[in-house]
C-alpha cells in the first residue's frame, strides 16, 4: 500500500516562496515518477511538475523559471520549492505516485493561498 503525505501549504503574500513535502511510504520502484499536481476550484488538475529518479523534470508552462521539484530517493520524499508565488497559484497541491503500468497514487492535498 502507498500511501503519501504532503506537507508544506499554507498562505502567502503575492511575490512570497513556500516548500511543499510529500513523504511516500510504502513500496518505491525506481521507475516510479513522482510529481505534483494542482486544481484551483472550477479548474481540472494540472500537472506543475514531475520528476523521475534519474533526473528527468517536467513543470507546466505556468510555473517555469519559479518553481523547483527535487526529489530524495532515500527518504522516498518529493519537494516542491516554490518562488514569486502569484495569486493564480492559489490551488490545492496534490503529491503524486506514477507507476511504470500506469497506476497513479494520490496525496490528500494541501491548500497554498496567495493573497495580500
Amino acid at each position: 500500500q502507498v500511501q503519501l503525505v504532503e506537507s508544506g501549504g499554507g498562505l502567502v503574500q503575492p511575490g512570497g516562496s513556500l516548500r511543499l513535502s510529500c513523504a511516500v511510504t510504502g513500496t518505491i520502484f525506481s521507475s516510479d515518477v513522482m510529481g505534483w499536481y494542482r486544481q484551483a476550484p472550477g479548474k481540472q488538475r494540472e500537472l506543475v511538475a514531475d520528476i523521475a529518479s534519474g533526473g528527468r523534470i517536467n513543470y507546466g508552462d505556468s510555473v517555469k523559471g519559479r518553481f523547483t521539484i527535487s526529489r530524495d530517493n532515500a527518504k522516498n520524499t518529493v519537494y516542491l520549492q516554490m518562488r514569486g508565488l502569484k495569486p493564480e497559484d492559489t490551488a490545492s497541491y496534490y503529491c503524486n505516485v506514477r507507476r511504470f503500468d500506469g497506476t497513479d497514487y494520490w496525496g490528500k492535498g494541501t491548500l497554498v493561498t496567495v493573497s495580500s
